[in-house]
Parts: structure tokens; sequence; C-alpha cells
């Protein structure tokens, strides 16, 4: 057993390609050396910015020895199907046996193939994945043909045993490989010979290189937090920014600096985020929130303990917030002064898409749906509107277009300046959110009333324009844009009917008139799925190409937009434990656009098959529709009402008869009250009489009237539990 330790050193490999990169090595690496007959124990790869780095533990000396048979044609076959299969496999006429087959006597070709020394297959297998490594971007340099991130400099590649280390014989355009690396650029450049990989990290730390990029980004966060709490302060959290400046340095040196305090004024938010993207600087804040300090991460000591540095990065931070300064000062003009309006009228020429105009137009559709949305909510239509025209008005800022990543953020900034209700100015910043399933979701009215309007016109304007997510490919966001509007429902505990709102997104995204020239483009017939409340003919009038009035056309697109909805509840209620046949079993009766009741029904049918009463009434359920289903097929008749007791013959039909009898009041006024756990414990207790019904009545009696009786009977069954779902979609 040998251990394998790969080195490949270039120029500065980027921060954001580094992990993806020691990842693709180990992956490529490893499948080479098993594919060739090798196996191992363990692998780990590292890497900093000039180096990808490969440990390879337990690595077998040699590949073994192995024969595969591959059976030819006849013998009495033509010659150029025999050259052919001799040319395949590499032998002549003579070496090839002649065995029996079922067909007669055929050719047996028996290819021996000889094991192999690591270190051969190992330079096979290095020099394959160096010619054909997956990097985003590469180049070539100088006059060779060899493409790699940054200029390949050398090749460290070794096996190590008892006997000591080996040189892998490689040769890639030149560079050859060899037991030699060479530490930090600057502090330790000179090479030096390493013999395994412990003794490899151990003289790179001496030579001023940390390799594991954990380390290095556990050793920034400790220090960086150390000077911080050493004056009082507090380092704001950036994992994204930390992995970042680890892929920058090799010896981390944090340093702490100050901020002019002609900056101090500036909104914590735009001094973070300047220093961030301009500067990969990690934010320092006072007890009061405000940030007054930066730390920076260098990649080397200096004598004067990076004095130098820090003035260097102060000048150019000053001059970066100066850009920022100048912004905001800008900004607050015309926030204050001009109420924002200028920004909403350069928003006309802002096209949020081809078909559905401008940003200016689409905003007048949000602030219309937002005001019908709003008491849904508990939110003032008034201010719900007001928020709606106002939350995208810092596009038009000076500030976000030099920082995107802070919009609706500034928004509320501006508004607040302006003078706008508070609840105007957190809508601005909120209606974004959620932006995915981790993020926070919104519970002031106004903003949950603007972010479910900002949502649901995003997703009713591309379903008219016939831009839905196919497959994977989803370009304009709308699963995540579903997944908003479950989530801000839920969160809310909103009960409102989606459908009208769906109907009236989709008739006001897009002018009808526009819309009917492009009917052949846009009007597709809905899936299969998404049809089963609207009549078969309605659906092929309306996608037939034909002309067919908004109201129409709006109706077909809500149901299919509801389906997609569905879709995503389905998805979100998974980690919830509700099964997904539980929500399409509540997807009965005429509120299956109302989520939050939807989700009521869906965790109390849940909850009650969790017990046994509620999974043999499932089992009953489903046995009284099967029947009753078969008798109207057989019959050519609906058997739906006329049960009567007097008809019964015995105790457990009349039991059956009072126990739904007792459970309509129960059920009604659960309903009712949209106390759906009563309702489905009222619905239980009908479990033991079904099961008695079953055990004692034979349904298909020999007695006409008593057998279209019990039918009825089975139908007054189904009736009362499809009333809260349909218990036939539910699996097992």
């Amino acid at each position: 057993m040998s251990d394998l330790l790969i080195e490949l050193l270039s120029e500065e490999i980027p921060a954001r390609m580094q992990r993806r990169a020691a990842d693709d090595l180990r992956r490529l690496v490893t499948d080479g050396l098993v594919d060739a007959g090798l196996t191992y124990a363990g692998a780990v790869a590292h890497c900093t910015p000039r180096r990808l780095a490969l440990s390879v533990q337990g690595l077998t000396d040699r590949s073994p020895t192995t024969t595969e048979e591959r059976r030819g044609p006849r013998t009495d076959a033509p010659d150029k199907a025999i050259d052919g299969f001799l040319r395949g496999v590499g032998m002549t006429r003579d070496q090839l046996d002649i065995v029996d087959d079922k067909k007669g006597q055929v050719y047996l070709a028996r290819i021996t193939r000889k094991g192999r020394d690591a270190p051969a297959i190992v330079a096979e297998v290095l020099e394959a994945t160096i010619r054909d490594f997956p990097w985003p971007k590469s180049m070539r340099w100088g006059s060779g043909s060899l493409r790699w991130v940054r200029p390949l400099r050398s090749i460290l590649c070794i096996l190590t045993n008892d006997e000591g280390a080996q040189v892998a014989p490689l040769d890639v355009h030149g560079i050859v490989a060899g037991d030699t690396t060479e530490g930090h650029r600057f502090m330790a450049p000179d090479r030096f010979r390493v013999t395994s990989f412990d003794d490899y990290e151990a003289r790179l730390k001496r030579a001023k290189v940390v390799l594991s990029s954990q380390d290095r980004a556990d050793a920034i966060w400790q220090e960086a937090t150390n000077q911080a709490f050493a004056a009082g302060l507090e380092v704001v959290e950036d994992a994204g920014l930390l992995a970042e400046v680890a892929g920058l340095v090799e010896w981390p040196v944090v340093l702490m600096g100050r901020i002019d305090e002609a900056f101090l004024g500036l909104p914590p938010e735009v001094l973070q985020t300047s220093m961030k993207e301009h500067q990969k600087f990690f934010s320092v804040r006072d007890r009061d929130g405000r940030i007054v300090r930066f730390i920076t991460v260098a990649n080397r000591e200096t004598a004067d303990d990076g004095a130098t540095i820090l003035a260097g990065n102060g000048r150019v931070l000053s001059a970066r917030l100066a850009d920022a300064r100048f912004f905001w000062e800008n900004d607050l003009r015309v926030a204050q002064d001009e109420k924002m309006e200028p920004w909403i009228a350069s928003l006309a020429n802002v096209t949020f898409h081809a078909k559905l105009g401008s940003q200016r137009e689409r905003i007048d559709r949000i602030a219309a749906l937002a005001r019908e949305i709003a008491p849904a909510v508990g939110a003032d239509p008034d201010l719900a509107e007001r928020a709606a025209r106002l939350a995208k008005a810092d596009l038009s800022s000076e500030m976000v277009y030099e920082f995107p990543e802070l919009q609706g953020l500034m928004g509320r900034y501006y508004a607040e300046a302006a003078g706008e209700a508070r609840e105007v100015a957190a809508a601005a910043q909120e209606h974004y959110s959620p932006l995915g399933p981790s993020d926070d979701v919104p519970t002031a009215p106004v903003s949950v009333a603007v972010a479910l309007a900002d949502k649901l016109d995003t997703l009713a304007g591309f379903w008219a324009i016939d831009e839905k997510p196919t497959g994977s490919k989803d370009p304009y966001a709308l699963r995540r844009a579903a997944l908003g509007v479950v989530r801000l429902i839920l969160s809310s505990q909103t009960s409102a009917n989606l459908r009208p709102i769906i109907v009236r997104a989709s008739r006001q995204d897009i002018e009808w008139q526009r819309l009917k020239g492009r009917a052949d483009a846009t009007r597709k017939a809905p899936s299969e799925a998404a049809d089963a409340t609207l009549p078969q003919q309605q659906l092929q009038h309306a996608s037939s190409g034909d002309d067919c009035e908004p109201e129409e056309y709006g109706a077909i697109l809500a149901q299919d937009l509801l389906t997609f909805l569905h879709d995503r509840l389905k998805q979100h209620l998974r980690d919830e434990g509700i099964r997904h046949d539980v929500i399409d079993a509540c997807l009965t009766g005429d509120r299956t656009d109302d989520l939050a009741d939807l989700v009521a029904r869906a965790r109390a049918l849940n909850a009650v098959l969790a017990t046994p009463d509620g999974e043999n009434l499932v089992q009953g359920y489903k046995r009284a529709a099967n029947l009753l289903a078969q008798a109207e097929t057989a019959d050519g008749v609906e058997y739906s009402y006329g049960a009567e007791r007097k008809l019964a013959e015995t105790d457990e039909e009349r039991a059956m008869f009072d126990a739904l009898e007792a459970a309509r009041p129960k059920i009604d006024a659960a309903l009712a009250a949209e106390d759906y756990p009563a309702a489905m414990a009222a619905l239980a207790d009908l479990r033991g009489p079904i099961d008695a019904f079953f055990e004692a009545v034979q349904v298909n009696s020999d007695n006409a009237i008593v057998r279209r009786n019990r039918l009825n009977l089975l139908s007054e069954i189904v009736r009362t539990c499809t009333r809260i779902a349909d218990l036939s979609r539910i699996g097992g």
C-alpha cells in the first residue's frame, strides 16, 4: 500500500473556483484510479490561492491481472465477419479458442490484461485529468497548447510507502512531475522537497502557507473577533465573505482599521455593502449597531505590523465611501424634495418584459392588486396601494444602480425620508420577501399585501404570455415566486379566494388587444390536471385560437396557475409530514383556491389518518365507493337519494342510519366554524358503524328494494365523507 500526494501549483486561482476545483481533482483522479484497477482507503483534497492538492491514502501498489472472454462469430462465418472480430480484440486467428455453442462452434477470445504498477497508472490518470480539467474558464500561455485556469508552474506527484517516496513518471507539456514545491510567494519562495502528505503540510506551514481552507477561515474569524472584542466591538458575520477571503490568502494576517468619521452618517448597510463588494472588508460595529471600523486580511506579514497596508486600504476605502456618500445625498434630495416622483416616472422607460410592458405599468398593476388583497390580510387599502406605488421607486436611485443588492432596503430609507407612513416604508423593503425557503416572511399586513400582489402579478403575467417553467428551466424564478405566495398566505393565515384575484391579475397584466394579437402564440390548453373544474368545451374554445372573452381566458389561466400553486404547496408541506395524497384528497369542493383553508383541512385529515380510526375509515369509505360505482355502472343509474331507515332489515343498517344522522349536524357546525379537527373527529366516529355494516350486511341483496336502499345508504356515506375530503385519493 502507498499514499499518493499530488500538488498542482499555478498562478492565483479565483476564490470562487477553488473549492469546486479541489472536489473535481479528487473525483477525477480517484475515479480514474479505480477504473484502472487500483483501490484506495480515502482521499482528501485541499485548495489555496496558488495550489490544488490531493492526498490519497491506502492506494494499492499494482493493478490485478485480468482475463476477459469475448465470444465471436461462428467458425463457418464469412471471413469479413471473422476479420472484424480479430481487429476488435487485437488477436490473430490462431490465438482464438473454439468452443461449442447452441448455434454451433464459435470463436472465443481470451484477452489477458497484465497488471501495472501504480506509478504508471497514476501518471496516466493525472495527465488525463490535467488535460481535461473542467475549469469554468481557462487560458493558454506561452507557446504551448495546455489550458489551465492560470499558468501552471509545477507538478508534485509522489507515492510513499515503507521503502520511501517515488515520483510518478509524468511530463505534461514540458512540466515534469517532481517531489518539490515552494512556499509563500513573498515570505518563503524557495523550493523544498517533501516525502509524504504530513511532511508536505508541515513544511508548507513553516513556509507560511496554511493548506486547509477551513483552517484559514477559522484563523481569520478567530483573530478578527478577538481584535474586535478587545476594542469593545463586534464583527458582522458574513459566511460568504469569510469563505471568499480565505480563498484570497495563503497566510492570513488580520488587520483592523478605522473608517473616516465623515462617512459614519451613511446607513450601516451602505457601508457594509461598499466595503464587502469593493474591498472584501469585514464590517465592525459598536453596541449601537453603527459600522465604525473595518477588518482586512493581508496575505503577508510586514515589518511595520501592517501599518502601511492599513493606510493604503484606508485611502482606497475613503474614495469608495465618498462615492457612496455622493449617491446617498443626491438620493435623499430626490426623496425629501420630490417624494420620489421622478424615480417612479423614469420607470416608464425601464422594460420589465417585452410582452408585459414597463416597470411603471407593472407598478400600476401591483398597486391595483394590493388594494384588492388588503382587506383579506387586514391591511388598510389606501396604505397598501401607496406602498405598492413606492415599493420599487428606489430602482431608479443612484445608490441602487451602484449596489443592486440594496434594492428594497434603500427604498425603506428613502420612504422614511419622504415622510411616508411607517407601514409604507417597511413594505418597500419587505415586499421582495420571501426570496427562498429559508428567508424570513413579512408579517406586517401592508407588507404582506404588497408582497402577494407583486408575486401574483409576476405569475399571472408570465402565465398570460405562456412563459411557464418547463422541466428544470425556470428563467424567471416563477417556482420561487409561487412558493413565496404559499409561505405568505400560510404565515399570515390569510383566508381568501385566490381565483378571482388571479383572474383580475391575468386580465390587467397585459392589454387585452395585444394579447388577442398573439392568440396563436399564447393561448395553449392547460394541462389535463388543471382543467378539472372547467367545462371541456370552454377549454377547447379558448385554446383553439378563436377569439374568447377576457373573463373566459382569465378563468383558464387562473385554474392552471392554481394547480401550479398546489404543487408548490405540496412541496412546502412535505417537511411538515403531510403527504401529497392528503393534499390531493382535500382538493375538493369550491374552496380549493383558499390555501389557508386547504392546509387546515389537510392537517386535520393528516392527524386523523395517523390513528387506527382514520385508517379504517378510509378503507370503509373506499369499499363503499367501489361497491357504489360498480352498481351504478352495472345498473346504468345513479344511487344518490332515497335511503330510508324504515327499509333497514338489520340492527347494523339502522345503526348506520343513526350514526349518519348524528354526524351531519356536528360536521355542519364544524365546517361552518372552519373547525376541521372537530369535523374530522365527527367523521372518524363513523368508523365503527361502517365496519359493523360491512361485516353484517350484504349490500347486493336478492330483494331489489332492499338492495336499492342499501346502495343509497352507501351514497350517503360517500357524500358525507367527501364534504371534507375525497378519501379515494388517499393511497395505501
